[in-house]
């Protein structure tokens, strides 16, 4: 495995030091807790940090009040360390704040080990907190841009539909192919890794809820449940009929047009066209010819379900322009 030190554990590093530095600086007890809640308030995104930071201050809190009411109104001893934790945790479980149990029980050891609840050890032990958990906050306001990753995501998912969907328009000719599948994996692992890190991405903006790539991944995947959908239905249209290769042609025209732009409407208009000349051909002739026009029919109806499912999507910036994204009719 290639070591690597990543943004995050850079982050962390530094975070940590400067939160001892500082309270340690300040001439606070214990000051090396302000970097253990640095430690675990430093979060993969914005959101995940701010939440962290806001269950420690609260558990921490907590722990004050149940340390001072526990040792002070009982006795400085191990069994009761015990019982405070038995009523302490299910309480601040029930606050929600339950990721702050650790290290509010570094305070609770800190009152225990001072042995006397004083006003100057609570503010010793809040300003540890709030050193150690502000210290996290400004280091986690920088996070890099995925937007490169999430551009490359997009590229190969639009590569793989590309590749699949050539094959689909080359068994539709020929009724033959060497094609091993291993695009469906690939395609199905990209989707999942890119719909991860669009959600990162999300909550790495307080004020967004999503965003366009979430939406297309989403969409992607819904679209690609589709092809999954009629790929083992290929098979049952051994028959060679005109049809197949109007649909072998439309597939093979699709497949060149996948891109992030908004608009399915120009596939949709030509797949309805499609649609109404099968209806104007000649009855089949035979059983067999019949059931390849009806799996064909149902290919092409499903194909249109992936074509609407992109329709109303607004689009992603891409290096075409508004015009050709139009002619090309982006779906």
């Amino acid at each position: 495995m290639k070591f690597r030190i990543g943004y995050r554990t850079l982050k962390t590093a530094l975070g940590t030091a400067v939160s001892i530095m500082i309270a340690q600086y300040l001439g606070f007890g214990n000051f090396v807790s302000a970097g253990i809640l640095t430690i675990l308030c430093i979060q993969v995104t914005k959101k995940r940090s701010l939440q962290a930071s806001w269950h420690r201050f609260l558990a921490c809190i907590i722990a004050m009040l149940f340390s001072s009411v526990f040792f002070e109104g009982i006795m400085y001893h191990p069994i009761v360390i015990g019982l405070l934790l038995l009523f302490f945790i299910p309480t601040v479980v029930m606050a929600g704040a339950k990721e702050g149990v650790v290290s509010s029980s570094v305070i609770i050891m800190h009152i225990y080990s001072a042995g006397k609840v004083t006003g100057d050890l609570l503010l010793n032990e809040l300003g540890i907190i709030t050193i150690g958990i502000g210290v996290a906050l400004v280091m986690n306001l920088y996070m890099p841009s995925v937007d490169y990753k999430l551009e490359e995501y997009q590229r190969e998912i639009e590569a793989k539909f590309k590749k699949i969907f050539s094959e689909i328009s080359l068994y539709l000719r020929t009724n033959e192919s060497n094609w091993d599948g291993r695009e469906l994996t690939e395609t199905a692992e990209l989707i999942e890794k890119a719909k991860a890190l669009a959600f990162q991405d999300i909550e790495n903006h307080f004020l967004r809820d999503e965003n366009l790539y979430y939406q297309y991944f989403k969409i992607r995947e819904k679209q690609f449940e589709i092809i999954e959908r009629v790929l083992p239905a290929l098979p049952s249209i051994p028959h060679q009929v005109q049809q197949g290769t109007m649909v072998a042609d439309f597939v093979d025209h699709l497949s060149k047009g996948i891109n992030p732009g908004n608009t399915a409407l120009f596939y949709l208009e030509k797949l309805l066209r499609m649609k109404a000349e099968f209806e104007n051909m000649e009855l089949p002739k035979t059983r067999e010819e019949f059931e390849t026009r009806a799996a064909l029919l149902h290919f092409v109806n499903e194909m249109e379900q992936f074509l609407l499912l992109k329709r109303s999507f607004k689009g992603l910036k891409n290096n075409e322009s508004e015009h050709e994204n139009e002619a090309a009719g982006a779906n």
